[in-house]
């Protein structure tokens, strides 16, 4: 018998080289001792090395996992969570495909995706050749499929508009596979005309909102159905203009409550007569009243024509003290809103930013107790910044800002800046105590400062303490806020109105929504803790919706991307259980501007069926005016409600 060829005995590696280094260790000789200590120290530096050698592995795909996860983010607007792994790229690629992923991990289809007219011809064969005919698709075998036809690309139409730009197309070269069987019905390549005609009619009932969630409507009056007197300036017009609503089937009215014409001239001396006789002439209507706690300034513009500042003896107070307002960098006040820098601060007579909230809202439901009672308010909304919105007052004209300027940081009254010497000094870095001073102005592009700009400051260890600071005294006010107004209207709805930032959405930075107080770059998720916030006061969160205005806003040079960031808004608040409403900013006008609203209230593709709790909509002048087409806004209301088709013309 010939002898077996020993094989080669492995040389151990990692911690089988070390055990065997070890092992050696135990020598009677002196010298093999420190042969083998001198070898101990080698191989304990090499597994230092191989340890940094993983950890620049780590971090370099960490990094490329970031890149891809940005991308997702930003141009195909994937709601992924901050810290996304493996599975939820997957899992939200499957959703944006039109399958359905359990929480488990289990994955089916109820059914094909619906395709649009327009991309029928993802059916069809590459470029050049003639479209596969329903004849030729029931005939068809796998054999004359591989031999005859080329690679069928399909596209999935089934992702959200905004997801446009990040199609992927699916190709698979059929000519390299082999199948066992020859049935067309079977293959997967063979594409039956009896899913085409299913597609046309899937088309056929796209614009059907038969039978779809119902979705109440209100319609906000006008501002000045108010004077500054509290005074109800028109009853007749009013009472027609009601009229007019209720044979609309719309189910309630938006009625702006302005602190600075109820506490207008002295502190807790409230002023409510105007208003009681405008809830009085709505209870005959049989409506619903959304009440809105509007501690901001209005009318402040050229195209303006009510003003309605805050109460007077605010402004008397900043006379003497301009810092309880919020402030830019070069000192320039504004006075649309208080700075939350003085909430805990009694620089209001006694009394801290957040009583003073807090004793309106107490005087109000007081006042009308008798209306919560019957049910007639059904919820309030507080106003906590400019325009009612949770954010900065960084945009204002007043300034010189235009659209799509990035706006500047509002943070320079005395009271913000002790917040942020405070949060340096316990983070360590003193220095850090200052705002940033290359973040351009109010009309700046992203790319024209060191800030926002491609890998600018603001992804710096200090830029990235800044606008944590920056967005969490944002945080903090609504959560300061909200707390009271749970106790001054219990058991009642609370809503916080969101503003829609769309402008520079595009770019690595979202400069324009850093400076209004979200930190939402392309590598954080700035909205979340936001709504973590809302979530914990059970509130619902209005957001603005400029789905009426797309078209009219879209600028290229701004990287806008309304669509965009309503995807990322609503899913991410969605995803945390949050009850959400939407307002348009203008009205609407055109039967396209109502499709396009309706889908984002209710939309179809959602596997969860979720949708709007209710919409708010504005209208620039009452409706007896003639200025609203009341035909398009009947049409409005009904597919909201659920009643009509899309293609029917009223």
């Amino acid at each position: 018998m010939e002898p077996q060829p020993h094989s080669q005995p492995r040389r151990p590696r990692g911690f089988a080289a070390t055990a065997a280094a070890a092992a050696t260790s135990v020598s009677p000789s002196g010298s093999a001792g420190a042969t083998t200590a001198s070898s101990s120290g080698k191989g304990k530096r090499e597994r230092e090395k191989e340890k940094e050698r993983t950890k620049l592995r780590e971090r370099h795909r960490r990094a490329i996992t970031s890149r891809m996860l940005a991308g997702l983010r930003q141009y195909g607007n994937f709601p992924l969570p901050a810290r996304a792994d493996m599975n939820d790229v997957l899992a939200a690629l499957a959703r944006e495909a039109g399958w359905t992923v359990e929480p488990d991990g289990t994955t089916y289809r109820h059914s094909p995706p619906p395709q649009h007219q327009q991309n029928l011809g993802a059916y069809s064969v590459r470029s050049g050749e003639s479209p596969l005919s329903a004849t030729s698709l029931k005939n068809c075998s796998v054999k004359a499929t591989l031999d005859c036809q080329p690679p069928v690309v399909g596209i999935d139409d089934s992702l959200s508009p905004a997801s446009l730009d990040s199609v992927v197309l699916a190709e698979r070269d059929t000519r390299t596979e082999k199948y066992p069987s020859a049935s067309p019905i079977n293959s997967v390549e063979c594409l039956e005309a009896d899913q085409l005609i299913q597609d046309v009619h899937s088309i056929e009932h796209e614009n059907d909102f038969t039978g779809t969630q119902y979705v109440p409507v209100y319609v906000k009056l006008s501002t000045g159905v108010i004077n500054n007197f509290c005074q109800l300036t028109d009853p007749d017009g009013v009472r027609q203009e009601l009229s007019h609503m209720s044979s609309l089937n719309v189910d309630g009215v938006i009625v702006d409550c302005w602190w600075g014409i109820v506490e207008c001239w002295n502190p807790q001396k409230y002023v409510w007569s105007g208003y009681r006789e405008l809830f009085n002439n709505i209870r005959e209507f049989k409506m619903k009243i959304q009440v809105v706690m509007a501690f901001h300034e209005y009318g402040r513009t050229d195209s303006a024509d009510v003003l309605i500042s805050l109460p007077n003896w605010i402004l008397e107070i900043g006379k003497e003290n301009q810092d309880i307002f919020f402030t830019d960098r070069e000192g320039r006040r504004t006075t649309e809103y208080l700075s939350w820098g003085i909430d805990k601060e009694r620089v209001l007579n006694g009394r801290t930013g957040v009583e003073v909230y807090f004793d309106f809202m107490r005087s109000f439901r007081t006042e009308f107790d008798d209306l919560f009672a019957e049910g007639l308010i059904s919820a309030v909304e507080i106003g906590l910044g400019p325009s009612g919105e949770l954010r900065y007052p960084s945009f204002s004209e007043r300034m010189g800002w235009r659209y799509p300027g990035i706006g500047e940081f509002q943070c320079y009254d005395k009271y913000l800046q002790q917040h942020l010497r405070k949060a340096a000094k316990l983070r360590g870095h003193s220095f850090w105590a200052r705002g940033p001073d290359n973040a351009g102005h109010y009309n700046s592009r992203p790319h024209e400062t060191g800030f926002f700009c491609e890998r600018g400051d603001y992804d710096s260890y200090y830029g990235r303490f800044f606008l944590h600071w920056y967005a969490q005294s944002l945080i903090n006010h609504a959560d300061n806020v909200l707390s009271l107004a749970n106790l001054a209207f219990e058991e009642t709805k609370i809503i916080v109105k969101i503003p829609a930032i769309y402008w520079w959405y595009k770019t690595s930075s979202h400069a324009a929504e850093l400076t209004a107080g979200y930190y939402n770059p392309t590598n954080q998720d700035g909205y979340s803790p936001v709504f973590e916030v809302l979530k914990k006061h059970s509130v619902t969160a209005k957001f603005v919706c400029y789905g009426l205005q797309i078209c009219s806003y879209e600028n290229d040079e701004a990287f806008a991307d309304p669509e965009g960031l309503s995807w990322q808004v609503l899913n991410s608040a969605w995803d945390r259980g949050l009850s959400v409403a939407g307002e348009n900013t203008l009205s609407c006008y055109d039967r396209e501007g109502c499709l396009r609203i309706i889908e984002t209230a209710k939309p179809r593709n959602d596997p969860d069926r979720r949708h709007f709790s209710f919409f708010v909509y504005q209208q620039p002048s009452p409706l007896v005016q003639g200025v609203i087409s009341v035909p398009d806004l009947d049409y409005f209301i009904k597919c909201m409600h659920g009643d009509i088709t899309g293609d029917l013309v009223p």
